[in-house]
């Protein structure tokens, strides 16, 4: 004889399956963690019909200086001047290449506007640069 095993509920409600919303705008029930509404972004209590996400994503980047990298974060004014900025310092960083980035062909840093939002300085163990 075999017994059916059934799954237990999670305590704090938030299984990724029974987690469905009710939109704040339309009122029509969803699923926050959809593939619909990752790609739609916006907030949480909004569904994918009723997201809608203007502003453009904040970029991380990181350098080797030092004991430790620096790191900066900058924002655009678009998500095509983002990509654009992100593939040329990936390809100028040598993020896939190891310790051979400057043997290979380089690609030009891009034309575009960005504002830096913050920047740390490299330290070593001690907190000093």
């Amino acid at each position: 004889m075999m017994l059916a095993v059934r799954p237990r509920p999670n305590p704090l409600g938030n299984n990724k399956g029974n987690n469905m919303r009710d939109c704040v705008s339309c009122g029509a029930p969803f699923d926050p963690h959809s593939l619909a509404k990752r790609l739609a972004g916006g907030r949480i209590n909004t569904c994918p019909d009723c997201s809608d996400e203007p502003a453009v994503k904040y970029l991380g980047l990181s350098a080797g200086d030092g004991k430790q990298g620096s790191l900066t974060v900058l924002k655009f004014d678009s998500a095509e001047d983002r990509e654009e900025y992100r593939q040329a310092w990936w390809v100028n960083s040598g993020g896939t290449v190891g310790k051979s980035c400057q043997l290979g062909i380089q690609k030009r840093t891009p034309n575009v506007r960005f504002q830096t939002v913050t920047q740390s300085k490299a330290t070593n163990h001690k907190g000093r640069a």
